[in-house]
């Protein structure tokens, strides 16, 4: 078997060709912007324009060249054997080149070549200095994949290297040793990530990767403010840019939740991760420069603030990346990313510094040059209370990064700082806060005008949403009161005044939309953003603090052991894990679940768990409600297992489930044998545990247990077990004979470990039972197992927060209104698909 050299090869060279093309671009763009003879300017530009292009074509190739080797399973190189399996389905083929450090940060790469062909497209005038900086971010990316060596230090991670050259092994000195490594991948099921094996990663990655890679515009466009000397002039081409990055950012973020929530088993779609809040810190700060950029283009104040958030953010994404990508988290994350070596380490700390140390020196050194209102703001303005939410989210972003920076913090000064007891309270506490001040001002602010608002006028609009939201908090706290008091009545009224905020959000901008705009959804995307912002809120307090364990199991019969909790590092409490045997009906909240058997997926190691899910009328007994679901488990080498939830979804609540422990079903491997006994109606037999009574034999049933159709002779053997603790248990195997010959049907009696065959008949007409007594464990799972009420609220908010920045997209820019409405409904009917419809 070949090695398949000249695509690698080819792969590499494109690399290189990005890296110079971008280098020599960033240069171009740079002469270009400090050019004032506007032939020498054009001259630079269009060169920086050709280099920048051929970039373009460069990392696509990359890209292609990289999807060829895995789509292919090429072995030889690293990246497909690392990463890809045989079993995969094909679009997870897509998710395994995001899966490495090399082929996030292409992605991101690709983005900034979309980004930047919209910038020399439709902004022109700023151009020059914008372009400068996307380049030399893209230098740096590039540079992180060349894999090259330079004075002996390998400079970035190449995703084009052979595995013979990467790992010393023996089998590698075999001349042709690829068909024993292609065995042996197969045979060890290496590839994916068994936790990234979902279609979310497939999308998610790609959405988030969109919103890291835009910020950098508004921090280009703050850049190019300073360097032309139009120092407010930039805010304007900026503003579509940064609401366009924080709803692709925001989007991103919850999918991450989306896929936490359908495919982890921390139970939720948060979970204070610090890989979660790097993401989370960026966005929040964008959030407030976009409030702050909007009251420079009202007001005039505010522009040093919006300077400083806009910068900020795009430092905070690259720290994000040190975080999450060098390993300095270690195991503090649910889903932290390997080592990426010293070399990458000190490459992407430069791209840090880099980037830090030039903006923020730009800006302080500018800082008096900048324009500023030295008149205060009025307390009674819009622009003032715009600039308080916007410090707090600021101030509550610096809180985030700071508890997820202590790893970092103790290995730059050596401390040994440890962080709270409960880390899911310790952020909680604050952000609830953060909740009630945002609330509030998110529904008050809407009413309040620029440089002054008249006491009566606001006072007449707010009182009608203010007695609504109150009203509605009334009847929640009666009718369907938070249970959450996990840290006293202090910390749980503390929710209820958050929750009052967050719906009194919801409900002032819905009433501004009607009443203050009369329902002119063009101009509403700021209420509808701030609308669907509240309700995402709400939605979070209330399926958070009204969250219940259904598994609930305080006498279990017999114990197994409990998996560690990947959010608080500590065993799983067995009480909230309910043992299920397979075929016994057990009682789980108000439904009686049964473990109907298990089947195998097309990933190796991959089980599926049926469990059958039955609501009865308490008044009836008549069944009201019946689902199944499939929670599935990944079997690894070394007998761990990665546990994937299934869900139902209703419009007011979900029912989470997901295996907590089960035996690995390859190794429970049964190696008893049936012993044949022959009975006449009425005899008994013995086995160990008991005894078994012959009671009939009924032919040709009308209905059996197995649903099996009358097309030939049946004849079943209606059996009784009974224990040695009195129980008893019915068992019918069945002898089936039709055209395909005859088939035995056994029974079994999970609950005894037994298993019975109707085995025949003998001359005499004595009948045939075979006993077998299995001598492997019991067949079972553990479930673990919640509802979630109104978590719907979460994603119908994320969905109407998105419309709202789409509309101020579309009201800010020069897009037409075709385009902005063909937008809106895509990504709208898109959400709405994926979040509700689960894709």
């Amino acid at each position: 078997m070949q090695e398949h050299l000249f695509i690698g090869d080819l792969g590499h060279f494109f690399v290189l060709l990005a890296f110079t093309a971008s280098l020599l671009s960033t240069i171009a763009y740079f002469i270009a912007s400090n050019k004032t003879d506007l032939q020498e300017k054009t001259s630079w530009t269009n060169f920086a324009r050709v280099s920048f292009g051929i970039q373009i074509i460069a990392v696509l190739s990359v890209f292609a060249s990289i999807f060829n080797i895995c789509f292919h399973h090429y072995y030889e190189y690293l990246y497909a054997w690392k990463h890809t399996s045989k079993e995969l389905e094909t679009k997870y083929l897509l998710a395994c080149i995001w899966e490495d450090q090399s082929g996030s940060f292409l992605l991101w790469a690709i983005w900034h070549c979309v980004l930047g062909i919209v910038i020399i497209v439709r902004r022109k005038d700023w151009e020059a200095p914008v372009m400068t900086v996307i380049s030399l971010a893209q230098t740096f990316l590039t540079l992180m994949i060349m894999g090259v060596y330079i004075f002996g230090a390998k400079i970035g991670n190449n995703p084009f290297a052979l595995t013979k050259n990467e790992i010393a092994a023996p089998i590698f000195s075999v001349a042709d040793y690829l068909p024993l490594i292609t065995k042996l991948h197969e045979e060890n099921n290496l590839g994916l990530n068994v936790l990234l094996r979902n279609y979310w990663m497939v999308i998610h990655p790609p959405v988030l990767f969109l919103g890291f890679a835009s910020t950098i515009v508004p921090f280009a466009f703050a850049y190019a403010g300073i360097k032309t000397k139009r120092f407010g002039e930039w805010v304007k081409p900026a503003l579509p840019f940064a609401l366009f990055s924080a709803c692709v950012l925001g989007v991103g973020i919850m999918m991450g939740g989306k896929w936490a929530y359908e495919s982890l088993s921390f139970g939720g779609y948060w979970a204070w991760d610090p890989v979660e809040n790097a993401s989370m810190v960026p966005w929040l700060i964008l959030i407030a420069g976009l409030h702050t950029m909007v009251v420079y283009k009202a007001t005039g104040h505010s522009l040093r603030a919006s300077y400083l958030f806009v910068i900020l953010t795009f430092l905070f994404i690259l720290y994000s990346t040190f975080l999450t990508r060098t390993g300095i988290l270690g195991d503090t994350s649910v889903h932290a990313f390997t080592e990426a070596g010293k070399a990458m380490n000190y490459l992407i700390l430069s791209f840090l510094a880099v980037f830090a140390i030039s903006s923020l020196t730009l800006f302080f050194s500018n800082y008096k040059k900048i324009p500023s209102i030295n008149k205060e703001e009025a307390t009674d303005s819009r622009e003032f209370w715009m600039f308080i939410g916007s410090l707090v989210l600021f101030l509550s972003s610096l809180f985030i990064i700071a508890k997820t920076s202590l790893p970092v913090i103790n290995s730059i000064f050596g401390t040994k700082l440890a962080p709270p007891e409960d880390v899911e309270f310790s952020y909680n506490k604050v952000i609830v806060l953060v909740a009630i001040i945002i609330g509030m001002l998110s529904a008050i602010t809407q009413y309040l005008k620029y440089k002054s608002t008249p006491s009566s006028c606001f006072k007449k609009k707010i009182l009608l949403p203010t007695c609504i939201a109150l009203v509605i908090t009334l009847l929640l706290f009666i009718f369907y009161p938070i249970t959450y008091n996990k840290q006293g009545t202090g910390f749980l009224g503390a929710i209820y005044v958050a929750l009052f905020a967050t719906i009194y959000a919801t409900v002032a901008n819905a009433n501004y939309i009607w009443s203050g705009l009369n329902g002119k959804l063009k101009g509403a995307g700021a209420s509808i953003a701030h609308l669907g912002f509240g309700l995402m809120l709400t939605g979070i307090l209330i399926s958070s603090g009204n969250k219940k364990i259904l598994s609930e199991d305080k006498f279990k019969n017999f114990m197994i052991p409990m998996g560690i909790d990947p959010l608080t590092k500590q065993q799983d409490n067995p009480a909230e894990n309910l043992n299920l045997i397979r075929q016994l009906p057990t009682t789980m909240g108000p439904y009686s679940v049964t473990y109907k058997g298990d089947s195998i997926g097309t990933e190796r190691g991959r089980h599926f768990y049926n469990l059958f899910f039955e609501r009865k009328d308490s008044a009836t007994n008549k069944v009201v409600e019946s689902f199944t679901l499939t929670p599935d488990v990944y079997q690894m080498k070394d007998n761990n297992m990665s546990s994937n939830p299934d869900t139902k979804n209703y419009l007011t609540h979900d029912v989470f489930t997901y295996i907590s422990y089960t035996l690995n079903p390859e190794k429970n491997v049964d190696t008893a044998q049936f012993k044949i006994s022959e009975l006449r109606e009425g005899d008994t037999i013995f086995y160990s545990k008991g005894f078994i009574r012959l009671n009939k034999i009924i032919k040709n049933p009308p209905t059996n247990k197995f649903n099996l159709p009358p097309n030939g002779a049946t004849l079943l053997a209606d059996l009784t077990v009974t224990g040695k603790d009195s129980m008893r248990y019915n068992a019918t195997p069945i002898i089936l004979v039709d055209s395909m010959g005859i088939n035995n049907i056994d029974d079994t009696v999970y609950a005894q470990n037994l298993y019975l065959k109707f085995a025949g008949i003998t001359e005499d007409k004595k009948i045939k039972i075979g006993v077998k007594e299995s001598d492997k464990p019991i067949d079972f799972v553990t479930v673990k197992a919640y509802i979630f009420p109104y978590i719907n609220l979460v994603w119908l908010g994320l969905i109407t927060m998105a419309a709202g920045f789409i509309i101020s997209i579309r009201q800010r820019s020069s897009i037409s209104k075709t385009t902005g409405a063909i937008a809106l409904i895509f990504v709208v009917a898109a959400l709405f698909y994926m979040f509700i419809f689960g894709g």
